[in-house]
């Protein structure tokens, strides 16, 4: 299975277990999480969520293979694909959400931890939103949350350039709350999942609730803007030539692009 899940002492586990593919994800996997959140939401029993990946990687971000084969027909966006059911699930579940980082957070691997509640990152952690770079633009209402958490500067250099950034960096944006050896990640996350499980479900709801609820409007704007933007340029010709550049292995060329 390259998603893994169970459900212990009101934790919701969500594991990326693709590691030969360096978790880079599937519609099918996309699903499973989407499936495992709304369950989770749905599940009294579970009072919080972790995310995690593996000690090497935590994901590649999308696989790219799978995600040309399967990308929206005329340019047009199909809100039912699997990876909007999983921005949905996770930008709308009420449960807390603990992410526990280890190597690279790469694309939606990175924008997905700006709708987690706590997130922390091991010192061989690195992020990145190379969309700019494959034609694209940002996704899962992170052109208005990673400005939002960074400031408008930070924001820019690491949307307009998509270069990696490490965990410590990550921190003093305010994108990850602390950094741990690779070997205490874990323990630690899920040390903190099981403090909000101890505590009164209603309460986290409510707090949650209240801290998203100034901004829900503007990211659900963000959400549906970005959704339409991206799925018109991945049939621009820069996305193609970004695309075929990587699968060539080769540094794309966009001198000709206006």
């Amino acid at each position: 299975m390259d998603i893994l899940t169970s459900k212990s002492d009101g934790i919701l586990t969500i594991e990326f277990n693709r590691a030969e593919r360096k978790n880079a994800i599937t519609g099918a996997m996309y699903q499973a999480m989407a499936d495992a959140l709304i369950d989770g939401e749905q599940d009294a029993a579970v009072r919080a969520v972790l995310i995690i990946g593996k000690p090497e990687i935590f994901t590649a971000g999308n696989d790219l293979d799978d995600f040309l084969k399967n990308a929206p027909a005329g340019g047009k966006p199909d809100q039912s694909r699997p990876v909007y059911q999983f921005m949905r699930a996770l930008s709308g579940t009420t449960k807390p959400v603990v992410a526990a980082v280890a190597g690279a957070a790469i694309g939606i691997g990175t924008t997905m931890l700006m709708h987690c509640d706590l997130v922390y990152a091991a010192d061989n952690a690195k992020f990145s939103m190379p969309f700019v770079q494959l034609g694209l633009c940002p996704e899962f209402a992170s052109s208005v949350l990673f400005p939002g958490i960074a400031g408008y500067p930070r924001a820019a250099e690491k949307l307009l350039l998509g270069e990696a950034f490490a965990a410590q960096e990550a921190v003093q944006m305010g994108m990850v709350s602390k950094v741990l050896p690779l070997d205490e990640l874990l323990p630690y996350a899920k040390r903190q999942a099981a403090k909000l499980v101890a505590l009164p479900a209603a309460s986290i709801r409510a707090t949650k609730g209240l801290m998203k609820r100034a901004r829900a409007g503007e990211i659900e704007a963000a959400l549906q803007a970005e959704v339409e933007l991206f799925s018109a340029m991945l049939q621009a010709p820069e996305a193609k030539e970004a695309f075929t550049a990587f699968f060539e292995k080769r540094k794309p060329d966009f001198s000709k692009f206006a």
